[in-house]
């Protein structure tokens, strides 16, 4: 089983950032305070939804047929996924 990468704090549930950064072939290791890509601040579903929408070429028709939901169930998805997204990119600028 992989483990799941940390969005947020466990004490308090705000979102962390990154620290260090490591690469494995040559043991750089780079150190700052980096937020995360706002893909990756998204919860495990949304970028599991994200992830079907591209494996099924963006169409909704065939994630709904084999997630066995309607369309508009699917389209309601997407149009509250975009707003998080939206929220998301605003409160980074």
């Amino acid at each position: 089983m992989n483990p799941k990468f940390p969005i947020q704090c466990p004490s308090c549930e705000d979102t962390l950032t990154v620290v260090q950064l490591k690469c494995d072939n040559c043991n750089t290791q780079i150190s700052g305070q980096y937020s995360l890509p706002i893909l990756l601040k998204l919860s495990k579903e949304d970028q599991e939804f994200i992830l079907a929408f591209l494996l099924a070429s963006g169409s909704l028709k065939e994630m709904a047929k084999q997630m066995k939901v309607s369309y508009p169930t699917m389209r309601n998805y997407l149009d509250d996924l975009i707003q998080k997204i939206q929220k998301l990119n605003a409160d980074e600028n």
